[in-house]
C-alpha cells in the first residue's frame, strides 16, 4: 500500500497562524509597556474610574470602526439580540467584574508575594475550563509546559513583590479575606476566559462585537459602583477629567488597543495562549524598566526567562494528537 502524502497546509491556515502570532506579539508588547507608559503619562491625582471608563469608550469606538470598515457592522446590527449578547458577553463581563472585586479584597489582606503566587493559578483554571467547555485537550508535554509557565510566573511575582512586606492581619482574616477570594477570582478568570473562547470559536461571535458588548456591560457595572465609592465622590467634587493632561490620553488609548488584541488572541488562539502572553509580558516590562529606568532585572527574572521560552516552545511543538478515525 503506497504511503500517503501529508496534507499541505492551506494558505488560509498559514495566514491565520501568522496573524495569531502577530496578535500575540503585539499583545505581549502592549502588556509589557503599559505599566511604563502609564507611570510616565498619568498623574497620581487622576481618578482611576475616569481613565478606565474612557478606555472602555475608546475600545467600543475602535471596535465599531473596524466592523464598519470590514462591512460586518450592518450584518451584526440586523442579527443582534439582547439575549444573545447577554449569553455570549454579558455573563463573562459580569464574571470579570466580580473577579476584580474579589482581587481588590484579597490584595488588602495578603502580602504581595502570596497574592501574586496564588493569582497565577488562573492559567491552570483556564486550561481546565477550556477542556470542560470546549473539549480542548492538552498533551502531557503541554501540561508540563503549563506547569513551567506557572513556575516562571511565580518567580516573576516573587521578584516584583519581594520589596513589599506583610499586611499584619490575623490568620483567619488571611484565609477568609485573602486566600479564598484570590483562589475564587482565579477560578472565575479561567471560566470567563473559556466562555469568551466558546462564544467566539463555537458560537462564531465576532471578537469585535464581544469587545463592544463586554466594554458596555463592564462600564455599566463600574458606573453603578461609583454611587458609593471614593472615585464617585471625587468625580462629583472635581469633575470627570480631574488631573488629566494631553499625555494621559496616550496610555488610555494604548490600553484600549490592548483590549482589542485580547479579544483577537482569545478568539483565534484561546485563553491558554493568552496566559503565555501575560507571563511573557512581565519579562518585557523588566526589560523596558532596565532600558528606560536603569533598573536591572532581578535574579528571579533571569531564572524565569528560559522557563518562559521553554514552556512556549514545548506547548507549540507538542499539541494534543488527534486520532484519525479508521474507515
Amino acid at each position: 500500500m503506497p504511503a500517503t502524502k501529508p496534507k499541505a497546509r492551506s494558505p488560509g491556515s498559514e495566514s491565520m497562524g501568522t496573524r495569531v502570532w502577530l496578535y500575540s506579539i503585539l499583545l505581549t508588547l502592549q502588556y509589557g509597556a503599559q505599566p511604563i507608559i502609564s507611570k510616565s503619562c498619568i498623574r497620581r491625582d487622576v481618578i482611576v474610574t475616569s481613565s478606565v471608563l474612557t478606555c472602555e469608550i475608546a475600545k467600543v469606538i475602535s471596535a465599531l470602526f473596524v466592523m464598519a470598515k470590514d462591512g460586518t457592522l450592518k450584518k451584526v446590527y440586523k442579527e443582534w439580540t439582547l439575549v444573545g449578547a447577554l449569553t455570549a458577553s454579558g455573563l463573562p463581563a459580569a464574571i470579570y467584574a466580580l473577579q476584580n472585586s474579589l482581587l481588590q479584597i484579597s490584595y488588602r489582606n495578603l502580602d504581595s508575594l502570596t497574592f501574586s503566587m496564588l493569582n497565577q493559578t488562573k492559567i491552570f483554571f483556564t486550561a481546565l475550563f477550556t477542556f470542560f467547555l470546549l473539549r480542548q485537550k492538552q498533551s502531557i508535554q503541554q501540561i508540563g509546559a503549563l506547569f513551567l509557565l506557572i513556575i516562571a510566573a511565580v518567580l516573576l511575582s516573587i521578584g516584583e513583590g519581594s520589596n513589599k512586606g506583610s499586611t499584619g492581619v490575623n490568620a483567619d482574616q488571611v484565609l477568609f479575606y485573602g486566600i479564598i477570594p484570590v483562589l475564587v477570582a482565579s477560578v472565575l478568570s479561567g471560566l470567563a476566559s473559556a466562555l469568551c473562547q466558546w462564544a467566539s470559536q463555537v458560537n462564531k461571535r465576532s471578537s469585535y462585537l464581544m469587545t463592544v458588548e463586554m466594554s458596555i456591560v463592564g462600564s455599566l457595572c463600574m458606573l453603578a459602583s461609583t454611587f458609593k465609592s471614593p472615585d464617585g465622590e471625587a468625580i462629583k467634587q472635581h469633575g470627570f477629567f480631574y488631573g488629566w493632561t494631553p499625555l494621559t490620553v496616550i496610555p488610555v488609548l494604548f490600553n484600549a488597543f490592548g483590549g482589542i488584541l485580547v479579544g483577537l488572541v482569545t478568539s483565534h488562539a484561546g485563553g491558554v495562549r493568552k496566559g503565555f502572553v501575560i507571563v511573557s509580558a512581565l519579562l518585557v516590562t523588566a526589560l523596558l524598566q532596565f532600558i528606560f529606568e536603569g533598573k536591572p532585572p532581578s535574579m528571579y527574572c533571569l531564572v524565569s526567562l528560559p522557563l518562559v521560552v521553554s514552556s512556549i516552545s514545548i506547548y507549540q511543538k507538542y499539541p494534543y494528537p488527534i486520532k484519525k478515525k479508521e474507515h
